[in-house]
């Protein structure tokens, strides 16, 4: 594989640049991160410097290590859900869409959990880090609709139902409550066992077959577009390093820095939905 060429890098305001990568390039690899999901109500996690805006998220060793942990996670979860579970896509999500749509998309990789890429008509997507809607026990790998692991949670704890707080990334919710104690969290309806959200926890690698088939479809792309991402986790970082090995050329639309910045052809900084209006 050949060395990274670093390209000569042009930052822009207006998207019409833009348009003229996507029409110059046929198999665009399309890699989505949360300021893809912000237009929907859902907030993101980065300032535009790449720094946490809050608290990093929970490790999958502190989920699996303590009940503290994950009673305080569920806790704060049952309070998100409600308004993370009736998000619906926006504009950007369409307009992804409606590359593939137009048959110029290789595959549309996304960070998100939200499953609005789906909702908005998206057929060729991995989830790279799994999904929200879905709630997977870690002993025996039953899957249960996230839908109906609420109903059960509210049931076992009815005093929590009308607590209101703010919303936080990824169904999270800012729960003022400094005793988690009395919340009960439901087990494994078949083996009794801890149940997570099917998604890829800080802490916890990203299954094998995800990250093979989507780098297949990278290099079967001649092109990479980077969408509401800054980068900074190496799950989706290692797509582009190795799209710039590859010489691939890389636009991005992001506000603020994002890792990959020596490595791109173009960036916009604009909001998703507005640079990609176009299509």
């Amino acid at each position: 594989m050949s060395a990274i060429v670093v390209p000569t890098s042009e930052t822009v305001t207006d998207s019409a640049q833009l348009s003229d990568f996507v029409a110059a390039h046929h198999r665009l690899f399309v890699l989505t991160g949360a300021g893809c999901s912000t237009d929907s109500g859902i907030p993101d996690y980065r300032d535009a410097r790449g720094d946490w805006k809050r608290s990093p998220p929970v490790t999958y060793q502190a989920f699996v290590g303590a009940l503290a942990t994950r009673q305080r996670y569920w806790a704060r979860s049952l309070i998100g859900w409600r308004r993370f579970g009736r998000a619906i896509p926006n504009a950007a999500h369409h307009a992804l869409a409606r590359l593939e749509q137009q048959g110029k998309l290789a595959l549309l990789l996304t960070q998100n959990v939200d499953r609005l890429h789906q909702a908005a008509g998206s057929h060729h997507v991995i989830d790279l880090h799994g999904r929200m809607d879905v709630v997977r026990c870690l002993g025996c790998e039953q899957r249960l609709s996230r839908d109906v692991f609420q109903a059960e949670l509210l049931q076992m704890n009815p005093a929590w139902a009308d607590l209101e707080a703010a919303d936080a990334p990824d169904g999270d919710a800012d729960l003022e409550v400094q005793d988690f104690s009395s919340f009960e969290i439901p087990a494994c309806r078949h083996c009794g066992g801890l149940q997570k959200p099917d998604v890829v926890f800080f802490g916890e690698n990203v299954p094998r077959d995800r990250v093979d088939a989507s780098m297949q479809a990278l290099y079967a792309a001649d092109a990479v577009l980077v969408v509401g991402s800054s980068l900074m986790v190496f799950s989706g970082y290692r797509f582009v390093h190795a799209a710039a090995r590859a010489g691939k050329p890389i636009a991005a639309v992001n506000i603020g820095h994002t890792r990959a910045d020596t490595l791109l052809s173009l960036k916009v900084e604009q909001s998703c939905a507005q640079a990609l209006a176009f299509l």
